[in-house]
């Protein structure tokens, strides 16, 4: 992919939130381009991340930012680093080398250190810029745009945490060059899931487009990145902090969130959780009369297409599901809200799902039950 993509001239789109404008650029050798950190220039830095993408590209970050050794801070992999204690460690580590409130934090890694990174800058001194640099597909095509911080907590995903938009995004397609291939499937989930969810052609593109995908062809992979980018800043921009419409982008995620909840976060990648939930979430469209069967295989088969797992735990039982749910986020006045879809690429929040069928859908998907 790499001798491709830099043949190919970068991209770049704004997320237009008045004076929190930021810009999302997209490219091949993005990190060893001057040009592209313009933003950061003789501004105090700070860079955050894991061992694994340290291992790849810290000297690549290091060398184009001049970053002193104790201002690289390097955690664990994986998401079992998102928690309180590893955001104490961050702070104190900040406080140490006396990071300036006009300085900026530079999150180097895929979701969990875009998530880590952005919460820390969020708090730390009432806030100071952070910059992200996502080297997962899943980061490239979702979590680094928006805004969305935080870690986890024993009851649930994701529920301690504060809306901080980055001044920055730098989307380097070459960093997938390193990624295995579990984690580029798992980035897939999330682009299947702005095609269910918006673009129904997006969707049928994606049918057409999936092995290309995973070979890592550059053409595709950056109108993936940029598609994605745009439907997500279109959405941040008109909902930021997810009083409505904004909602939509958890299609899949309520299934998800009790599934990695249960595994304690150790068993399966996010976006390998969302998979999932994509196809539960299809059933249960279709149990309300929504989604035609031929609707939800072809969602079972673009995930399984992406090389995403399409079944639930089997030690997981339809009152696991409902324990974990109900500490969702989108649970409001005592009643969980879904994402369903009307058809492909027309989705909707919903707090109207009858238990009835909630329950046979989990029984449908769920191999162990609560009586065994």
């Amino acid at each position: 992919m790499t001798a491709t993509a830099r043949r190919l001239p970068p991209r770049q789109l704004q997320v237009e939130l008045g004076a929190r404008t930021y810009p999302i650029r997209i490219g091949s050798g993005l990190i060893a381009d001057a040009g592209a950190w313009r933003e950061l220039h003789d501004r105090p830095v700070r860079l955050l991340s894991d061992e694994e993408v340290a291992r790849h590209w810290l000297k690549s970050v290091v060398a184009q930012r001049d970053i002193a050794p104790e201002h690289t801070r390097i955690v664990p992999s994986g998401e079992g680093t998102k928690t309180m204690q590893q955001v104490e460690a961050c702070l104190d580590w900040l406080l140490e080398t006396r990071m300036p409130r006009d300085g900026v934090l530079i999150a180097l890694g895929g979701g969990v250190i875009g998530d880590l990174a952005g919460f820390v800058a969020a708090i730390y001194q009432r806030g100071i810029d952070f910059v992200q640099v996502p080297t997962t597909l899943l980061a490239q095509v979702d979590s680094s745009v928006g805004g969305k911080t935080g870690v986890n907590h024993a009851l649930g995903k994701n529920l301690i945490g504060a809306f901080h938009q980055p001044r920055l995004v730098l989307a380097d397609c070459e960093t997938l060059s390193t990624l295995p291939a579990r984690e580029l499937s798992a980035g897939l989930a999330e682009v299947i899931k702005y095609g269910m969810l918006g673009d129904a052609d997006f969707f049928a593109w994606l049918e057409d487009n999936m092995a290309k995908l995973r070979a890592l062809d550059a053409q595709r992979v950056m109108d993936v990145i940029e598609r994605c980018c745009t439907m997500k800043a279109q959405v941040v921009v008109a909902d930021e902090r997810e009083s409505g419409r904004r909602a939509l982008l958890n299609l899949g995620h309520t299934f998800a969130h009790a599934i990695e909840t249960h595994t304690e976060y150790a068993r399966y990648l996010h976006g390998e959780a969302v998979g999932i939930g994509l196809v539960m979430a299809a059933g249960l469209s279709r149990r309300l009369g929504w989604l035609s069967a031929s609707e939800v295989e072809r969602v079972q088969a673009l995930v399984a297409a992406a090389g995403l797992p399409s079944t639930v735990p089997e030690d997981m039982t339809p009152a696991d599901f409902m324990r974990h749910m109900a500490h969702d986020k989108k649970v409001v006045s005592g009643r969980l809200r879904f994402v369903l879809l009307r058809r492909l690429g027309e989705a909707l929040v919903t707090g109207d799902v009858p238990a009835e069928q909630l329950s046979r859908l989990l029984a449908e998907y769920c191999t162990a039950t609560d009586s065994a």
